[in-house]
């Protein structure tokens, strides 16, 4: 039955063909990238195994490349992205064989690539800025609402209901429990993964919420005491509870200290508050938290400071593996493995272990220059008419977000093209130029904001 994986590039195409490509990309890539786990593969002898998000974006890109490809405004971003998919595939091709490398090529364009150039070449350019933050929470809001079974009786529907299609698929994701209880993964294979996925959710809405574009209740649920913006705010904030992951929980405050600079009358302030908070607290707490994992798994006095010592531990006997071969890695699945330390709770150690310095270099430099060219940008402009319009601020909040949470947990799953949407959504908002939310379908009108220099004033209320 694994074919059924094929039926969401089907619907892509035909949607495409007879309603555009954003129209597709909006209504049938998202929601089956984001709703269907993609653990779940069709297997195909001598070739590539497809997953739904695969399968639904492949004839995408392949017809807007045909349709848009000669008009694409080529950046710095392109050559960080296409630099990073290729130094990984060049390495397995290295450790490994064609084989493996062709399986890691077609993944990462699936995944990465593809998702990339669409949401560069699409949610700007072509006014969806407003709706694809829409279609994004509201995807979420609703994995929040089903996952709720999951964490009241530690199993996932999605696993409950198309387990059946694909024996022995995803037997390897199972609901895992802290403090009594189930931790929410829905169709992500691990909480962490799911939460990381739902803060960025989250704070994409928070900025859709801050700039006054939902409307003011809900046509399905009138009689709610909130508004529509706020139950959101409420349902994604519970999703991010039930999964209980510390991880991305960190990463997720790092994430909102940079957003709120972009809501503060004061950005050069806001900054400096920002960064002398995480000095004069940061960095004591980055002691302390040293000194707690370094007592060793036996000595660990709780399970959560054997996770913190497994960590550090991790560090201190990978990291010269790593440099054995540093430039290129192992290859995927072809590193040496230490007695008693089988999973890499760090992704940037893991994928230097895999495929070397080079792709930890372009993935850095992805995340690291869009986090300083979004605040940049950001603090170059003047305070939007609606605050929280600000949508640099929020994307490099994400980045940040991203950046924190996968030195805890390894970057898979659905975090993949989210990743990728997010620095092509970003990408295409620096190349536009365009701050004002008024020419994006969808929002409201609000008044112009002067585009002339940029100069803080005290406002008297």
């Amino acid at each position: 039955m694994g074919f059924i994986v094929a039926i969401p590039g089907v619907i892509a195409f035909i949607i495409a063909s007879s309603r555009g490509i954003p129209f597709a990309f909006l209504n049938v890539y998202l929601p089956v990238m984001l709703l269907l786990p993609d653990y779940y593969r069709w297997v195909l002898p001598a070739l590539p195994d497809p997953t739904f998000g695969e399968a639904a974006i492949v004839p995408l890109a392949v017809m807007f490349i045909s349709r848009y490809g000669k008009d694409w405004r080529f950046s710095f971003a392109d050559f960080l992205v296409f630099g990073f998919v290729a130094s990984m595939v060049y390495s397995e091709f290295i450790n490994a064989n064609f084989g493996d490398a062709q399986n890691l090529l077609f993944d990462l364009l699936g995944e990465f690539a593809f998702p990339y150039m669409l949401a560069k070449g699409l949610i700007e350019p072509k006014g969806l800025r407003v709706e694809f933050a829409k279609k994004f929470v509201m995807m979420l809001f609703w994995i929040c609402v089903v996952s709720i079974y999951e964490f009241r009786f530690g199993k996932t529907p999605w696993q409950m209901f198309m387990g059946g299609f694909f024996p022995g698929q995803g037997d390897g994701w199972v609901t895992t429990f802290r403090w009594g209880f189930a931790r929410v993964a829905g169709p992500y294979g691990h909480a962490i993964l799911a939460g990381l996925i739902l803060i960025v959710g989250f704070r994409v809405n928070r900025w859709l919420e801050w700039s006054n574009l939902w409307e003011a209740k809900s046509k399905r649920f009138p009689n709610l005491p909130w508004s529509k913006a706020r139950t959101l705010t409420i349902a994604l904030l519970g999703g991010v509870i039930m999964t209980m992951v510390r991880g991305p929980w960190t990463g997720g405050f790092m994430g909102a200290l940079l957003t709120w600079v972009g809501r503060a009358k004061n950005r050069k302030m806001g900054c400096l508050v920002v960064l002398g908070s995480m000095l004069c607290v940061g960095v004591p707490i980055a002691v302390v938290f040293y000194q707690y994992a370094s007592v060793g798994r036996a000595n660990a006095k709780s399970d959560s400071q054997e996770t913190a010592a497994y960590r550090k531990e991790l560090l201190d006997k990978y990291i010269a593996i790593a440099a054995e071969k540093s430039v290129w890695g192992w290859g995927t699945n072809s590193w040496p493995k230490v007695d008693g330390m089988p999973s890499i709770d760090n992704y940037y150690l893991l994928l230097a272990l895999m495929h070397g310095t080079v792709s930890l270099f372009f993935l850095f430099a992805i995340l690291v220059s869009m986090i300083v060219r979004l605040t940049l940008r950001g603090m170059m402009r003047p305070p939007p008419a609606m605050r929280g319009g600000s949508l640099a601020f929020t994307l490099a909040g994400i980045h940040v977000v991203i950046f924190i949470t996968i030195a805890t947990v390894f970057m898979g799953g659905q975090v993949v093209p989210i990743f990728a949407l997010m620095t092509g959504w970003g990408e295409g908002y620096l190349l536009a130029d365009n701050d004002s939310i008024g020419t994006q379908a969808g929002a409201p009108k609000v008044a112009p904001v002067s585009t002339g220099p940029f100069r803080f004033r005290r406002v008297v209320a």
